[in-house]
C-alpha cells in the first residue's frame, strides 16, 4: 500500500448499541418499577409515616377521684404542686440574656446556674430524674433543648405559692420560664388511716404495656400500691383525655387534627370508717402499749391492731394496725431510705396487720369449739364437765397405740397457778366464761369415760370454717391472707408426721398449727353476736361520680375487680347493701358426721345447719363471761358498764423467729399475744370489737382495756351525733 493511501474504517459492531439501549432500559425501568411501589403499592405505608412525622397524641391527665370517710371527712384528695420549669425553644436568642435569667432564677429557687455545658456534664445530667438535686440550670435546660426543645423542663418542683407567684409576675423578664401546677396525692389523716387509704407509686416496668394499653403515661401517672387506692384503682383513677395535635420538626405544637377528648375524672369513694372513732381506736391501741412498755422498762408490745365493725351490716367502722406508716411521705416520690427502712422493720409497718398477718388466735378460738360440741351433741346445757387444774392425756398417733409413761402428757389450766385444784365442776356456759382449757380439751378431744368421743379435729375444722376462719373474708383490701385450720393430711403433708390426739387438744384451744387473722377472729364474734348470719365485712360505703350522684358498683373478690354490673360470685358496694355471707342456722354447712366399726368420717354430700339453739347457748356463755363476778374473764371491765356486753378474752403462746431471736422460746413459759372480743348491745349487738396486741400476755389485763375503751367512744360518739341532729354512728 502507497503511503498517500487512506486509512480503511473499522466495522460498526451492533451489539454494542444494543448493550447500551438495554442498560438504559433496565435502569429507568427499575427506576418506574421503585416509583410504583412508592406511590401505589406501598403508598398507605408511607402516608402513615409522614402522617406519624407531623402528629403527635397528647395525653390529657385526668383528675383522681376522692377518698371520704363515712360522714365526709376527706382521706385523700388532690393538691396543687407548683413546678418552676423553662422551655428551652422560649428563652432569648442572646446568651448574655439566658445567662442573667439563670442567675436571677438561681437566687429564687436555690438551685445552682451550673458551670459550663460540655459532653460530660450533658451526660451526667442525664443520670438525674426531674426535680432531683444535683444539674444546674444551665445542664438540664441544655439537655432538654438536645431532646425536645419546645416541652419545658423541671427546674424545681414543689416551690411554695409565694415563688410560683413571683415566677409568674417575672414572666415578662424571664421568657421561657414559666409554672406548670402539677396534682399531687394529700392524705389530711396521714398515718391515722394510711393503712387503710394507701399511697400511690410509678407504674413499675412489669405493668407498662398493660398500662399503656389503657392510656396510662408512665413516668407521669401513678397508681395505688396498698390500701384503698390500690384495691379500687380502677374507680379512682378515671380516664385520660387526648389531643392529637399537628407538630413541627422541633416539636413545636402547631394546632389540633381532631377534637380534643376530655379527660373523665375518677369516681369518689367513701369508707365505712368514723375517722372519730378511728383515732379513739388507734390513741386506746397506743396508751395500752406504751404503758405496759413503760411498766416493764422495755420494748414488750412491739405491735398491736384493733377493728370495731357492725355485725349486722358488716361496716368495719375502725381498723388500726399498728405501727403504721406517713403515706404524705409518698405524695410525690417514694424515698428509697424510708421505704428501706419500713422494709426492714421486723414489725411490718408497711402491712396492714389486721388482714394480712396470721397468728395463734387462743382462746378466742374456743366460740368455735364450743359452737361445734354444742351443736355435735358432745355437750348440752345441762351436762357438767370436771375442768381439773392438769389433766395427763395418753397422746396417740394412731388408735391402736398403747398408753405408756413415755407418751402420756400433761395438759394444764391458765388458772393452774392460782387455784391449783383447777375450776371443777363446770357448766358449758361457765367453760365459755372461765376460758377453761380443760373443759375446751375434753369438748374437743374427748377424755376418757367422761367424754368418750370430742369434737375432733375434721368437725372443728368444719365449724372453725363456718365461722369464717381458715378463708379469705373477701374484704376490698388486697393482701388478704387465709389463715389455716389444719387437718391430718395438712400435717402429714407438711410436717411428715400423724395427727395425734394431743394436736387435737391444743388446736381446741386455739394453739398449735392454728393461724388466723385479727379480722377472722371479728367475723367469728360477729357471727355469734348477729345470731348466726356472718355478713360480708366491708370498708365501702359509697361511690359518687364527680358531681355526687350515686354510682352502682360491684365488687367480686376472686379476680378483685370492681364493676357496674353484677358478675358471678361479686356482691353490691354501691350503694351500700348489707351482703350477708351465710346464715349458717339455714343454710346446710356442716358436713354429716358417722362412725361405723370404730372407724368415723364426713359426708360431704350431707350436710346440716347449726342449730339456732347453739348459737343461743354460745352467746349465753360470752355474756355469762361478764356477769360471773367469780371467774368471769370480762367481769371486771364490763360488770358496771351502763350497756350490756358480751365476749371472750384469749392468751395465745407462741414461738416465731421474733420470739426465737430474742430466746423467748422457753418451754413451759412460751411468750404469749393478747386478744379480747367483745360486742355490745348484748340482745341486739351495734358493734363488736377485737384487740390483739402481740407479746402483749394476758387478754383480759391488756387488750381487754382497749376494747372497753372503744366500745365507750362507739356509745358517746352515737350521743353526740343523736344531740346534734345528725346520723348516728354505725347507721
Amino acid at each position: 500500500m502507497s503511503s498517500g493511501s487512506l486509512p480503511r474504517p473499522a466495522r460498526f459492531e451492533t451489539w454494542r448499541l444494543v448493550s447500551v439501549y438495554l442498560v438504559i432500559f433496565l435502569a429507568f425501568a427499575g427506576l418506574i418499577s421503585r416509583l410504583i411501589t412508592l406511590q401505589v403499592v406501598e403508598s398507605s405505608n408511607w402516608n402513615i409515616s409522614a402522617v406519624d412525622n407531623f402528629t403527635n397524641e397528647v395525653s390529657v391527665p385526668a383528675a383522681r377521684g376522692i377518698i371520704y370517710d363515712r360522714n365526709g371527712s376527706v382521706l385523700a384528695r388532690n393538691l396543687a404542686s407548683y413546678n418552676v420549669v423553662i422551655t428551652p425553644a422560649g428563652l432569648p436568642d442572646d446568651e448574655s440574656d439566658i445567662q442573667r435569667i439563670y442567675r436571677e432564677l438561681s437566687e429564687l429557687i436555690d438551685i445552682p446556674v451550673g458551670g459550663p455545658v460540655t459532653d460530660e456534664t450533658l451526660a451526667e445530667a442525664k443520670l438525674f430524674a426531674a426535680c432531683v438535686p444535683g444539674p444546674g440550670i444551665g445542664q438540664l435546660v441544655a439537655l432538654q433543648d438536645t431532646l425536645a426543645p419546645y416541652s419545658a423542663v423541671k427546674i424545681k418542683c414543689n416551690v411554695t405559692e409565694e415563688v410560683a407567684r413571683i415566677v409568674q409576675e417575672r414572666s415578662a423578664d424571664w421568657p421561657g420560664v414559666t409554672v406548670e401546677i402539677e396534682p399531687i396525692r394529700d392524705y389530711p389523716t396521714g398515718s391515722l388511716t394510711a393503712t387503710l387509704v394507701g399511697f400511690l407509686g410509678p407504674i413499675p416496668a412489669s405493668l407498662e404495656d398493660e398500662l399503656r394499653a389503657r392510656g396510662f403515661i408512665p413516668n407521669r401517672d401513678k397508681i395505688g400500691y396498698a390500701g384503698v387506692e390500690a384495691s379500687m384503682q380502677s374507680i379512682l383513677t378515671g380516664q385520660n383525655g387526648l389531643r392529637v395535635v399537628q407538630i413541627d420538626v422541633a416539636g413545636q405544637e402547631l394546632r389540633n387534627l381532631e377534637p380534643p377528648i376530655d379527660p373523665e375524672p375518677g369516681h369518689n369513694v367513701y369508707l365505712t370508717i368514723d375517722t372519730r372513732l378511728q383515732a379513739a381506736a388507734e390513741a386506746s391501741l397506743i396508751k395500752d402499749i406504751n404503758f405496759w412498755n413503760t411498766y416493764f422498762d422495755t420494748v414488750r408490745i412491739s405491735s398491736g391492731v384493733v377493728i370495731a365493725m357492725n355485725p349486722k351490716t358488716g361496716e368495719i367502722l375502725a381498723m388500726v394496725s399498728y405501727p403504721n406508716y406517713e403515706n404524705n411521705r409518698f405524695a410525690r416520690i417514694i424515698p428509697a431510705y424510708y421505704y428501706q427502712q419500713l422494709s426492714e422493720d421486723s414489725r411490718n409497718p408497711l402491712l396492714n396487720n389486721a388482714i394480712s398477718a396470721e397468728f395463734p388466735p387462743g382462746s378466742v378460738f374456743k366460740l368455735s369449739t364450743a359452737t361445734g360440741a354444742f351443736n355435735e351433741g358432745i355437750v348440752d346445757a345441762d351436762d357438767i364437765v370436771f375442768a381439773p387444774g392438769q389433766l395427763l392425756l395418753c397422746e396417740k398417733f394412731n388408735p391402736n397405740d398403747p398408753c405408756t409413761g413415755t407418751n402420756t402428757r400433761p395438759f394444764v389450766d391458765h388458772i393452774l397457778e392460782k387455784k391449783p385444784e383447777g375450776f371443777g365442776p363446770i357448766s358449758f356456759f361457765q367453760c365459755i366464761a372461765f376460758s377453761s382449757n380443760v373443759c375446751f380439751y375434753k369438748l374437743g378431744g374427748g377424755f376418757e369415760d367422761e367424754i368418750p368421743q370430742g369434737l375432733g379435729i375434721e368437725r372443728l375444722r368444719q365449724y372453725a370454717r363456718a365461722l369464717g376462719y381458715d378463708q379469705p373474708s373477701g374484704i376490698q383490701l388486697q393482701g388478704e391472707a387465709d389463715g389455716l385450720i389444719p387437718s391430718p393430711d395438712w400435717k402429714r403433708i407438711n410436717t411428715g408426721e400423724n395427727w395425734s390426739t394431743g394436736d387435737t387438744y391444743i388446736a381446741s384451744v386455739g394453739q398449735g398449727y392454728v393461724l388466723v387473722t385479727p379480722l377472722q377472729v371479728l367475723m367469728s364474734g360477729a357471727a355469734i353476736a348477729n345470731n348466726g348470719k356472718l355478713m360480708q365485712p366491708t370498708i365501702i360505703r359509697d361511690v359518687t361520680d364527680g358531681e355526687g350522684n350515686q354510682v352502682e358498683m360491684w365488687f367480686n373478690p376472686e379476680d378483685f375487680t370492681v364493676t357496674d354490673f353484677q358478675t358471678p360470685g361479686s356482691y353490691q358496694i354501691s350503694p351500700f347493701v348489707p351482703n350477708m355471707k351465710w346464715d349458717m342456722t339455714v343454710t346446710p354447712m356442716i358436713e354429716d358426721y358417722s362412725c361405723e366399726n370404730g372407724v368415723c368420717s364426713l359426708d360431704e354430700d350431707n350436710l346440716k345447719i347449726v342449730n339456732p339453739e347453739t348459737i343461743a347457748a354460745v352467746r349465753a356463755g360470752t355474756r355469762l363471761a361478764v356477769t360471773d363476778p367469780t371467774f368471769g374473764t370480762l367481769y371486771d371491765l364490763f360488770n358496771q358498764f351502763p350497756i350490756a356486753v358480751a365476749g371472750k378474752t384469749g392468751t395465745a403462746e407462741y414461738c416465731d423467729d421474733v420470739a426465737r431471736k430474742a430466746e423467748r422460746c422457753n418451754f413451759g413459759a412460751w411468750p404469749t399475744h393478747s386478744w379480747t372480743l367483745a360486742y355490745a348491745p348484748f340482745e341486739d349487738p351495734e358493734i363488736i370489737v377485737i384487740a390483739f396486741a402481740y407479746n402483749g400476755g394476758e387478754g383480759a389485763s391488756v387488750a381487754g382495756p382497749i376494747v372497753a375503751r372503744v366500745i365507750e367512744a362507739y356509745f358517746e360518739l352515737k350521743a353526740i351525733d343523736i344531740a346534734q341532729g345528725n346520723t348516728p354512728l354505725g347507721q
